[in-house]
């Protein structure tokens, strides 16, 4: 269903400035870097905490866009491209969206709850795809602006539609159930998420369940007492919905009789309207067990018998929920998203390739399509204009239908009949220096090809989420001022988890200064094609030509400096205006940087110095997490304005201010100035208590077991024979050791890995390249996963046993440890 830019102001109740035409619209955008189609998207302008997308419209009409719903209209562009004025854009797509769901008559299921929302809708999608033809919410696509946007995908081809609803505060799901109007729901469960904004785990409830207030059907888990009090509660004298429940209440429509488990797979039995089902599901976890059961509640609502059910069960996939990024052979980056194969998949993973700026040449591998019901015509010419869109160099296809299309491909492009046969010819293709997405549908195996091309690990790897990286980022942004500007510091390795791929994130992310240590790190950004503004904090005199070169920009902390700096950049480049450089201003630490007595003679030799033009001027703060040295930390601030003020007083143009850290944006809001510094709270470590909760983890530290074995009672281990077993036990060899970062100081029960769900302690001396678990009563094998720190060890709990802090820790990872990035 198409409608045209006069039919969309309308529904929305917008005036419209024509610039050109009466348009079709076929896309809805709300990223400026994620646009697939320029000429066919209207892009929804939208006011946030954080951002204003009206910033970005000028660049946009620069790609190809000229529709725009806005509540403003920047000076200057006013006649440039076609403007739908409404007073909130966010409503404006809202009300569109639910404008455009009211077209379709089709079953709509919705699903809500704490947990579970995205599994249940792809795993829904797994067994019910074989008949139907299903719209659903891209990703985790549940929020106010992602309901609408996967409700848009709604067209006559479908024959049922599922999409998630997600709210953290009250009020938020009465818009959803506007836009989504499901027929069947379901509430996975309630959860801690947002407990914060809700008053009671009650409220929590009553306010997810209004996405059923014009439902045919609920289903739900009979056992979750909470769930079931308040929907009874809220449909006491009300046309009651059909509730349809499962568990061990005897009461439910499908009631459990047993869960068994063995290492791979978990068995149930139910018994259903007086008669015994079983089947098996690939999952051991009581999390899949519960999602599972809520898919199982719609397939017996549809109508689907034990035999269908049963095989289909056996056969679920895991739900890819992340991209991951490994170097890769020859120089190459290799995106791994060999987990689904369907157009809107290929569209996110497509941004998420974009995102990577290391290399200009951009490769796709591709299998057939599989999982799409579009004609093979429309889908291959749909997917060739996306890899034109998203500046794809090359197409490599494979499969017999993708191979029959390639006349499709405007690009560089070769094709294969099957995976096989390109293994075969690989030898001869020229991969080098290049980003790589390898995208596939899972009966082409293309696991085979990220094992010819990826690099080989050493089995310890530091995996670095880049989706939580963002999260804490847009946390802080929550906190400052729409126009303070935000410095992230990447020194150190980025404190470990890796220095290009960090940098390239933010930069993707929009922040608008990175803080190196040294100029060899910030000239190692700049080769990697890192173009944002970079602050060197301890700038030596031997790379001080490298920082011209690569348009770095200097801390001057003394007068020392400021003369080197200025004599180098006279002598080296004489092309160049002006450079930019960072005051550092000491106000109470006693690190680097000039005395409030020296702020007159530091003016004066500005003077000197006419092509060096004063970027910021800055300050730490010694103790901003500390409420018992605030005194201390606003004499800091007092002294800093003070001399800051003395300095602009100086000074015929403007420069910015800062001196907040990560802990001092919580704690000393006030003292914002024109920007902020994030350091290892990024990463997600806070020196607050109140804040870690708030932060999600980046960075997981993870290895293998290489070898098990069993031990007699009073056998040594390692060297010195330092532990000696108290009792027959089982141990496990852990490829790690002191050369990968792990302290010593974790030898002999002091410290403890995750292996399988249970803590194993260290038992005898850390080598240096491996370390030695007890697992006696922990069911493992050979080659499964150890946990060193990450969500189910705090890193700070890893620290302290080593008697040390996050920092050290994180920046001591050795660099031959490999670093796998993902985005969620």
């Amino acid at each position: 269903m198409q409608y045209t830019i006069h039919q969309i102001a309308d529904i929305v109740k917008g005036r419209l400035t024509v610039h050109s035409g009466n348009i079709t619209i076929n896309n809805l955008a709300i990223d400026s870097r994620k646009l697939n189609a320029p000429v066919t998207s209207l892009f929804f302008a939208i006011i946030t905490q954080r951002n204003d997308g009206h910033k970005y419209i000028a660049d946009l009409i620069g790609q190809g866009v000229s529709n725009f719903c806005v509540s403003y209209i920047p000076a200057g562009i006013e006649d440039k491209a076609n403007f739908i004025l409404v007073g909130n854009t966010l409503q404006a797509l809202q009300d569109l969206a639910a404008a455009h769901r009211h077209q379709f008559s089709v079953p709509v299921i919705g699903i809500t709850g704490s947990n579970g929302k995205t599994i249940v809708k792809e795993w829904l999608w797994q067994l019910l795809a074989e008949e139907k033809t299903i719209v659903r919410s891209p990703q985790s696509f549940n929020s106010q602006v992602g309901v609408p946007l996967s409700v848009w995908q709604m067209s006559n081809i479908h024959d049922i539609a599922i999409f998630e609803a997600g709210i953290s505060q009250p009020g938020e799901m009465e818009k959803l159930e506007s836009i989504i109007k499901p027929d069947i729901g379901i509430i996975t469960n309630i959860g801690h998420a947002h407990d914060v904004h809700f008053e009671s785990a009650q409220q929590k409830t009553s306010e997810k369940l209004r996405l059923f207030d014009n439902s045919r059907i609920i289903i739900y888990c009979r056992d979750a007492a909470i769930i079931h009090e308040e929907i009874t509660r809220k449909f006491t004298g009300k046309v009651q919905p059909v509730h349809f429940t499962w568990g061990y209440n005897k009461e439910a429509d499908v009631v459990i009789v047993s869960v068994d488990r063995d290492r791979h797979n978990t068995f149930i039995s139910a018994t259903y309207q007086g008669k015994h089902w079983s089947f098996s599901i690939p999952f051991t976890d009581d999390a899949s067990f519960e999602n599972v059961m809520h898919c199982w509640s719609v397939m017996l609502l549809m109508g689907y018998g034990p035999e269908v059910t049963a095989r289909r069960m056996s056969r679920l996939q895991p739900v890819a929920m992340r991209l991951e990024m490994k170097e890769g052979v020859n120089g190459c980056l290799i995106i791994n998203d060999t987990y689904s194969s369907d157009p809107d998949s290929l569209a996110k993973a497509l941004d998420f390739l974009l995102q990577q700026s290391r290399y200009d040449k951009k490769t796709v591998i591709i299998s057939d399509m599989l999982e799409s019901s579009m004609d093979e015509d429309a889908l291959y010419s749909h997917i060739s204009e996306l890899l034109s869109n998203k500046q794809v160099n090359r197409i490599i296809g494979i499969g017999e239908v993708i191979s029959r299309h390639d006349g499709q491909f405007r690009m560089n492009k070769q094709f294969f009949k099957s995976t096989e046969e390109f293994l075969s010819a690989l030898p001869d293709i020229e991969l080098q220096n290049e980003s790589i997405l390898i995208k596939g549908a899972r009966v082409f195996a293309f696991e085979r090809i990220i094992e010819k091309l990826q690099q080989k690990l050493h089995e310890t790897v530091l995996e670095v989420n880049l989706s939580s990286l963002i999260h804490n980022l847009n946390y802080f942004r929550s906190l400052i001022r729409p126009e303070t500007k935000v410095m992230a510091m990447v020194k150190a390795f980025s404190y470990g988890s890796g220095s290009f791929e960090i940098a390239n994130i933010l930069q993707f992310h929009h922040v608008d200064y990175l803080g190196v240590a040294y100029a060899d790190e910030g000239v190692e950004l700049r080769k990697a094609g890192i173009s944002l503004p970079i602050m060197v904090m301890n700038p030596e005199m031997t790379g001080m030509d490298a920082m011209i070169r690569y348009n770095l920009e200097p801390e001057i902390y003394s007068f020392r400096t400021l003369e080197l700096f200025a004599r180098t950049f006279d002598s080296y480049d004489r092309s160049k205006e002006t450079t930019g450089i960072h005051l550092k201003l000491d106000t109470g630490m006693h690190r680097l940087g000039f005395m409030e007595d020296e702020i007159e003679r530091l003016a004066e030799e500005l003077k000197k110095y006419p092509r060096l033009r004063v970027s910021s001027a800055f300050s730490h703060l010694a103790a901003s997490e500390s409420i018992e040295l605030d005194d201390f930390t606003n004499k800091q601030l007092t002294a800093f304005e003070r001399m800051t003020a003395q300095l602009q007083a100086s000074l015929d143009y403007p420069f910015m201010r800062h001196t907040l850290n990560s802990a001092g944006i919580i704690r000393h809001p006030q003292a914002q100035f024109d920007m902020v510094r994030l350091g290892i709270s990024l990463y997600g470590i806070s020196a607050l208590d109140s804040v870690q909760d708030k932060l999600e983890v980046v960075s997981s530290l993870k290895s293998v077991i290489s070898q098990i074995k069993k031990i007699k009672k009073n056998e040594p281990v390692g060297y010195s024979c330092k532990w000696v077993a108290p009792k027959d036990s089982t141990i496990a060899i852990v490829p790690i050791g002191y050369a990968d970062g792990l302290s010593r100081k974790l030898s002999n029960g002091v410290g403890k890995m995750y292996v399988n769900g249970m803590m194993a302690p260290i038992v005898g001396n850390i080598n240096m390249d491996m370390t030695v678990l007890d697992i006696t009563g922990i069911n493992a094998e050979e080659g499964d996963e150890v946990i060193v720190f990450g969500r189910e060890i705090p890193i700070s709990d890893v620290a302290s046993q080593m008697e040390t802090i996050p920092y050290e820790l994180l920046t001591g990872i050795s660099r031959r440890v490999k670093r796998i990035y993902y985005q969620e």
